[in-house]
């Protein structure tokens, strides 16, 4: 895929966060998949578009200087399962916790991770 147009249809991530701070409030909008790839607005929708211009500017310079475009992180990209290292006693009180609550490690894991 060496086309703009065809990158700019993918469904990239965009983030954008209202910021308060000494030059006053803005929107800060950036684009996780392409590093370097921001912008700002003084609104969200004014950061959008800007973010658009700028993520279109990011491909077409990496595109001319013959460098890879990263695609977009999408769901399917994930399996659902990833391994972490935690200390002794923290392994042991969540499994004395899961015990407590009557689930398996696994589950009660997933419920402190999704609050």
């Amino acid at each position: 895929m060496k086309d703009v147009k065809n990158y700019m249809e993918l469904p990239y991530n965009f983030i954008i966060q209202p910021i308060k701070d000494e030059s006053g409030s803005y929107f800060y909008a950036r684009v996780l998949e392409l590093d370097g790839c921001q912008s700002t607005g003084e609104t969200f929708e004014e950061a959008y578009e800007n973010i658009k211009d700028a993520m279109k500017g990011w491909i077409e310079t990496k595109l001319e200087g013959g460098f890879e475009v990263p695609l977009p992180v999408g769901y399917d990209s994930f399996s659902g399962k990833f391994i972490v290292r935690i200390p002794k006693s923290l392994h042991y009180k969540l499994s004395v916790e899961a015990e407590k609550e009557g689930v398996s490690l696994n589950q009660y894991a997933l419920y402190k991770l999704s609050r």
